[in-house]
């Protein structure tokens, strides 16, 4: 008997080749809940990859939740199961209803949907993604040409749910995606931000888990809105200049029942193995690297975003978790590879596939690595055995930076080398200093309240250390709230504490965090060469009893050169003197002393003009009034 001939909108036999190759990078496009015209009737598709189901039907409004209303026909070779279904309106919530081996019945929220009931409800919603309109075309050439280690990155890593709400509403208060689009935008215009890196946006059931256990890949939460208010939000960054990062998720989903876990009754989506397929301390499942039709779900997901709803980059949550089987593991909790190592040799895979394929098809892109390890060459190219990925997350520098940071100044001077031991590999990989919101949870304290002290100096000392993140190499993150001295410890259950702008401490550190980021922007000193050991230069990285480190900054011509003070104690030094290459002017350009920063308001001289007398092992110098915890940058 003849093949009955598909329809364009049907699964072919090409889309199962691919997909069982793993290379079907739109297969969105095809599995999940589509609308279509068959013939004269207009209804929507259905298509779910179920592969150990006995049968498989489709559940929702349109047929009273009935299992046997809409019984779906499984092609092979995959175990693919499709069908049509007529008269289905926009958000008509659906499931599907899998017979597993056992002849037991579950309910599944479609891995593929691109909209999903609000939470506590876990059905799927049927949404037609074509409608979106974009006016961001401006954005997206340039960005075709971008080189982001050559371009000044800032970014505000937030969550919409925490970061304002609406007081004395009845639900949540949550700002949609459209409302937290134009408050942010104006707010991080105002401060210098680049970029935005939103964490908890696809779709996941516990608020708790801050949106790392994911249940719907391919739909934006419907806790701010619709998909269709999420693409008008980034196209609004977009027309306003400001790049979008969203958090990713590829290395584990959580056990809910509607979700990914056992989805057809067996290890769909994880490893069979529980020694490979779980997480004891997370208490999660860890996709399949080794199954093709899971690569092929992940990378079709990534490039999803990017591609549908024109996001930016994607920072890869929980690497190193991936990269090792022995992650957070015990004896006798893993599996050893094929050589008898604990590198996931899939997931090293994986990792190469999908970054040669992301930023392959859109160039100026950003795949960025949260690697805890010293895995080598993260950022390294696929074709010298790298993994791939544009950015990475230095955990080093941020551990001690805060280790430091934490320290009564008096015991500063015996661990100065915490502050100078990053730029020994500051150029093994291309890095993103980062002071993220883990830092900022399970009682580790805010930001100000990890500095020593009481009043004054804690404020002090958290705006000389975020001086000295800005000059040092790599590009930048700061967590919601810390920008202006957050007090208490972050929570998804309220909004920031926004109280704290009427007080002049948290305005201070706000003002000198806006005007080092607008100074970052503007000068090339501060990002050009960002992979280059010419980019950074120590004047001085051993002054270890005063706790002072002072470093210059270079741009590629060579004009427009920053100079950096930075004292890490409360101790003054009337005629500090610090060493510099040439007998010129040095213009102060920013000087935490200044009343608006919490300072003094002494006043100093606008240039300081350089002598010849030896300092640092240069030839010229000059002597500066170095303020308590003072910062002085100077342009030359």
């Amino acid at each position: 008997m003849a093949k009955k001939k598909k329809k364009p909108y049907e699964v072919g036999e090409l889309d199962q080749y691919l997909f069982g190759q793993g290379n079907h990078y739109e297969i969105y496009n095809k599995l999940g809940a589509h609308f279509v015209k068959d013939g004269k009737k207009e209804g929507v598709y259905f298509a779910v990859w179920a592969p150990h189901a006995e049968s498989v039907s489709v559940v929702g409004e349109f047929n009273d939740w009935d299992t046997e209303a809409n019984p779906m026909e499984r092609e092979e070779p995959l175990g693919i199961y499709t069908c049509f279904i007529p008269g289905i309106q926009q958000y008509a919530m659906y499931k599907y209803c899998i017979q597993t081996y056992r002849g037991d019945y579950i309910f599944k929220s479609d891995p593929f949907a691109f909209h999903a009931e609000l939470r506590p409800g876990t059905a799927s919603k049927v949404y037609d993604l074509s409608g979106i309109k974009w006016s961001d075309s401006a954005w997206m050439e340039k960005r075709a040409g971008w080189d982001h280690t050559k371009e000044p990155m800032s970014i505000y890593e937030a969550h919409i749910g925490s970061w304002k709400r609406h007081p004395g509403r009845e639900d949540e208060g949550f700002y949609t995606y459209r409302e937290f689009g134009e408050e942010a935008v104006k707010y991080m215009k105002d401060m210098g931000y680049t970029h935005i890196e939103l964490i908890g946006i696809a779709e996941h059931p516990f608020d708790g888990s801050w949106g790392y256990q994911v249940t719907g890949y391919f739909a934006p939460t419907s806790r701010y809105g619709t998909p269709e208010d999420f693409a008008w939000m980034v196209n609004y960054f977009h027309r306003n200049k400001i790049g979008v990062i969203l958090d990713w998720v590829p290395a584990h989903f959580p056990r809910d029942a509607h979700g990914l876990a056992d989805f057809d009754g067996t290890p769909t989506f994880e490893y069979q193995d529980p020694r490979k397929g779980e997480h004891p301390d997370w208490g999660t499942k860890i996709f399949d690297y080794g199954k093709n039709e899971v690569r092929n779900f992940l990378i079709s997901n990534a490039l999803f975003w990017i591609e549908k709803y024109h996001v930016d980059g994607l920072r890869v949550d929980a690497v190193a978790s991936m990269l090792y089987l022995d992650y957070g593991k015990q004896d006798g909790q893993w599996v050893a590879n094929k050589y008898g190592g604990n590198k996931n040799l899939e997931a090293i895979d994986f990792f190469k596939h999908l970054n040669s394929v992301v930023l392959g098809r859109n160039p100026g892109a950003l795949m960025i690595a949260e690697e805890s390890t010293a895995w080598p060459m993260v950022t390294g190219p696929v074709e010298e055995d790298g993994l791939g990925f544009s950015l990475k997350w230095n955990m080093g520098w941020m551990h001690d930076f805060t280790e430091y940071m934490k320290l009564d100044p008096y015991f500063r001077k015996d661990n100065h080398n915490l502050m100078t031991f990053a730029m020994s590999y500051a150029y093994s990989e291309n890095y993103i200093l980062v002071l993220s919101h883990d830092e900022v949870v399970h009682l580790k304290c805010s930001m100000l309240n990890k500095m020593p002290g009481l009043g004054f100096d804690k404020y002090a000392n958290l705006k000389v250390g975020y001086a000295f993140m800005i000059g040092h190499v790599g590009k930048k993150l700061l967590f919601m709230g810390q920008e202006f001295a957050q007090l208490r410890e972050w929570s998804e259950e309220r909004e920031l504490d926004w109280f704290l702008l009427a007080e002049k401490e948290h305005q201070a550190v706000q003002n000198w965090f806006r005007d080092l980021l607008h100074l970052y922007k503007k000068n090339k000193a501060l990002y050009e060469m960002d992979d280059s050991w010419e980019g950074f230069e120590w004047i001085n990285a051993d002054d270890r009893y005063r706790s002072v480190f002072s470093f210059m900054r270079h741009s590629k011509d060579n004009k427009k050169n920053l100079l950096f003070i930075c004292n890490f104690t409360p101790m003054e030094w009337a005629d500090y003197r610090v060493g510099v290459p040439r007998r010129k002017q040095y213009k102060l350009v920013l000087d935490s002393d200044e009343e608006q920063y919490g300072g003094n308001g002494r006043k100093k001289q606008p240039v300081y003009k350089a002598v010849k007398q030896e300092c640092d092992g240069r030839p010229y110098s000059f002597a500066y009034p170095l303020s308590p915890y003072g910062v002085a940058i100077f342009e030359f």
